[in-house]
């Protein structure tokens, strides 16, 4: 039987855990986002809604997409949500979207905390994705240019109908 010091996955969600107590102390200072250097192609990502659909980033292409790494029992990761739905309301459709994705939870959980966002929220339960994304901890959110690369990134939480988010979003737009 697998221990959890040595198995990746459960490594990841146990430093995702340690990393949501030590968080929420910085919650005032997460304001806004921080440049990726170079500007790299967003890694792949494609996996089920809440509806058993896939969802694959590459069908976002040509417009700015907000991609947020959360889980329902990190306590950043339940304040900011609402968010997600206010920020996402503030721009077309066919310009800006929004992604949550559900990192190691079942749909029942995530549905019974969730309910029916007006955008897609993904599952990754077995965290594969999210290891091939730069993640550090859980909040962590990107926000991916209209030609599909990391321009933006921020670990803990925000709220990303804050001013200085929106400005953000707008000068990728």
């Amino acid at each position: 039987m697998e221990s959890a010091v040595k198995s990746p996955n459960k490594r990841r969600l146990l430093l995702a855990g340690a990393l949501s107590l030590v968080v929420p102390s910085l919650w005032a200072q997460g304001v806004g986002m921080s440049p990726v250097a170079a500007v790299p192609p967003a890694p792949t990502l494609r996996l089920e809604d809440m509806d058993g659909k896939i969802v694959d980033l590459l069908s976002y292409r040509g417009r700015v997409v907000l991609v947020n790494f959360w889980a329902t029992w990190c306590p950043p990761c339940r304040k900011e949500f609402p968010s997600l739905s206010r920020v996402r309301k503030l721009f077309k459709p066919k310009d800006f979207d929004v992604i949550a994705v559900n990192v190691g939870e079942d749909p029942d959980t995530v549905f019974s905390f969730a309910g029916s966002p007006e955008f897609p929220v993904l599952f990754d339960r077995n965290s594969q994705a999210m290891a091939t994304w730069p993640v550090k901890g859980l909040p962590t959110t990107f926000l991916i240019d209209r030609q599909g690369r990391l321009a933006m990134k921020a670990v803990g939480g925000r709220e990303f109908d804050d001013p200085a988010i929106v400005s953000l979003i707008k000068g990728l737009l």
